[in-house]
């Protein structure tokens, strides 16, 4: 199953959305008239792009109809899915792994598939020829490190870890200096999705960015956003926290499986001007994904 089919399949909760209010709304148009803008804007809302997205697509869509004159329904409405595949293109959606070792600091809230979609991307980079080594940097949540290390077990890589409640930050110089030992090419690191408050995460996540500063200056380094394609606009509320606490250079997308409502990266990647890297399609190892922004579209409609 290609990219194309396992996206439509995963999108299932958010297409019927969309069908059932932006596909009647097109199969009874009448006309780009105000009501028909109205209700367009109110159907993405409830398909979940958020309200500031939907206004913005769809003054951005009476634009495009008033000055190239259009009149058809089929035509205002790829008018429309170009649109979306514009808010989702945007910054460096491949990964920055020009230097060796490259960082990759993969973060989130508990149970959104972190440790799951590092396993899968040692997988991806290890097929690409490139050598990878796990980071377990998440000692706070009881046996992280094991379900961390059963990925690396399948992936074939290699993993840095320490005892539980040990320093994060210990845990990511030890990896470091692994990573210059071994001559590996990519380091993937995991982290804890959640400390006592947003206080204790930003520290931590500071304190780790100080380390991978002073041991790998100038290095290739992403922080990626693991968001759980079920949350919906709870997802823009953690990316915010998120960018705040990490700087974010791009989100990857879980959780797929015919019940996500993954309308929100489109709110996301539009309101904050960060890239969709990667999609998770399902439990395989080889089901992430590289992102691709036309397809999401398309199977979205």
């Amino acid at each position: 199953m290609g990219f194309f089919d396992k996206i439509k399949s995963g999108l299932t909760k958010t297409r019927e959305a969309m069908s059932s209010s932006v596909g009647s709304l097109f199969m009874a148009f009448s006309g780009p008239d105000d009501d028909f803008f109205d209700e367009l804007e109110e159907s993405l809302i409830l398909a979940d792009l958020g309200v500031e997205t939907s206004v913005k697509a769809v003054d951005e869509l009476r634009d495009h109809v008033k000055s190239k004159r259009l009149k058809d329904a089929e035509e205002i409405r790829q008018e429309l899915k170009g649109i979306l595949v514009d808010m989702l293109t945007i910054g460096e959606q491949e990964l920055n792994l020009a230097s060796a070792p490259a960082i990759i600091l993969v973060i989130g809230v508990n149970g959104v598939g972190k440790t799951t979609t590092i396993g899968k991307m040692a997988n991806l980079l290890k097929n690409q020829g490139k050598s990878v080594l796990l980071c377990a940097a998440d000692t706070f949540r009881a046996a992280a490190a094991d379900q961390l290390e059963i990925w690396a077990n399948r992936s074939g890589v290699p993993i840095v870890r320490q005892d539980e409640g040990a320093d994060p930050a210990s845990v990511v110089y030890d990896a470091i200096s692994a990573a210059h030992a071994r001559g590996c090419d990519v380091i993937l690191c995991d982290t804890a999705g959640r400390l006592h408050n947003k206080q204790n995460l930003m520290n931590e996540l500071n304190k780790i960015s100080r380390i991978i500063e002073r041991e790998l200056p100038g290095s290739s380094r992403e922080t990626l956003l693991v968001l759980d394609g079920t949350t919906g606009q709870n997802g823009l509320l953690q990316a915010k926290q998120f960018q705040q606490a990490a700087g974010l250079t791009g989100i990857v997308l879980t959780k797929l499986d015919g019940t996500a409502k993954g309308g929100i990266v489109i709110s996301v990647a539009d309101s904050m001007g960060i890239p969709v890297k990667f999609i998770g399609v399902g439990e395989q190892i080889d089901d992430l994904m590289a992102f691709q922004a036309r397809e999401f579209v398309d199977a979205l409609f």
